[in-house]
């Protein structure tokens, strides 16, 4: 009988707080909060749509577009982008229906079509090569922009993606549904950043989707993970996840990939990246402690590190050591 529910794992309680560890939460450097943003936000036409993108940074390694999850717009990489850009350039879109994004012009919400989005993205832009990263459903989009356009990617970085176990749930969708909503729904409620502000308002709008939400600072939160939600994209995209089933092509996949999870991932069930690792062959995983479904603004500092770890790496992965375990806390 397929999966209903995305993850078996239960949200934390508030007072588990106090036995997170001291790096739960804590901004990498350069501090996102010292960039002026405003500077690095532009729009492109894609298609007949315009999306709403930050471009950062500069380099010599392959350009990284950070691809947004469900409810989500390009801050939900705030706390990685400038670490990132200190080497390489950086894009982060939001997609249409999202962000700063409208609907898409041709009414088309899939992932498939979200896929095409991001790869004329990189078109117009002028990337011919990139390493895409992607969390939740972004996780899912970037994975199919690597089936549709392979040799575009370069490398591929699956942050609690979306597209396994959803996958078993497109005849009976409500559970998901409820499920994943009412994370969104709380940091919609009133009181929006507001909400943000409180440490108990903070656990009940994000207990899905963070372990721990009241060790979040406050604005990081707001930025990262609420100011995002309530947007129309919202409902025609979670259907759009529940309804795709691309598992018997992730085998098409060849590039480097990099599979990065929370061990206590409510949303999307841990056991998704030890599939996402069978099924390409290239691949190598790492599950974090004590974290939930978005290890990148949860554990910034770490996150950062692995992925910047990854994306200098040269060679397949049989050159490398395997890497599957449960990361120290630091």
């Amino acid at each position: 009988m397929a999966k209903i529910l995305p993850s078996n794992a239960a949200p934390s309680l508030p007072w588990h707080a106090r036995k997170a560890d001291s790096d739960y939460g804590l901004s990498d450097e350069p501090n996102w909060r010292e960039v002026d943003w405003a500077a690095h936000l532009n729009t492109v036409r894609v298609g007949d749509d315009e999306l709403s993108y930050v471009d950062i940074g500069e380099g010599d390694g392959t350009p990284v577009v950070f691809v947004h999850g469900l409810g989500g717009q390009w801050q939900n990489f705030i706390e990685n982008i400038p670490r990132v850009a200190t080497e390489r350039r950086v894009l982060a879109p939001d997609l249409p229906g999202f962000g700063m994004s409208r609907m898409p012009a041709d009414g088309d919400i899939s992932i498939q079509g979200y896929g095409r989005v991001v790869k004329r993205f990189c078109e117009e832009l002028g990337l011919e090569r990139v390493a895409l990263v992607g969390n939740s459903m972004g996780g899912f989009i970037a994975a199919e922009v690597t089936i549709q356009d392979p040799e575009r990617v370069e490398r591929l970085v699956l942050i609690s993606a979306a597209g396994i176990t959803s996958s078993n749930v497109h005849e009976a969708p409500t559970a998901l549904i409820g499920r994943v909503a009412q994370a969104i729904t709380a940091a919609t409620a009133a009181g929006h950043e507001r909400m943000a502000r409180r440490p108990r308002a903070r656990h009940v709008a994000l207990a899905l989707v963070a372990r721990h939400p009241s060790k979040l600072r406050s604005d990081a939160a707001w930025e990262g993970l609420m100011k995002g939600a309530d947007k129309p994209g919202f409902r025609a995209a979670l259907m759009a996840s529940v309804r795709y089933d691309y598992r018997g092509r992730l085998s098409e996949i060849t590039c480097p990939t990099l599979i990065l999870w929370g061990e206590n991932d409510s949303v999307i069930t841990v056991d998704d990246a030890h599939e996402y690792e069978r099924l390409i062959s290239d691949s190598r995983k790492t599950v974090m402690e004590d974290t939930g479904h978005v290890p990148m603004m949860e554990r910034p500092r770490a996150v950062n590190e692995v992925l910047l770890e990854f994306l200098s790496e040269t060679g397949p992965a049989e050159d490398r050591e395997p890497v599957d375990h449960v990361s120290e806390r630091r």
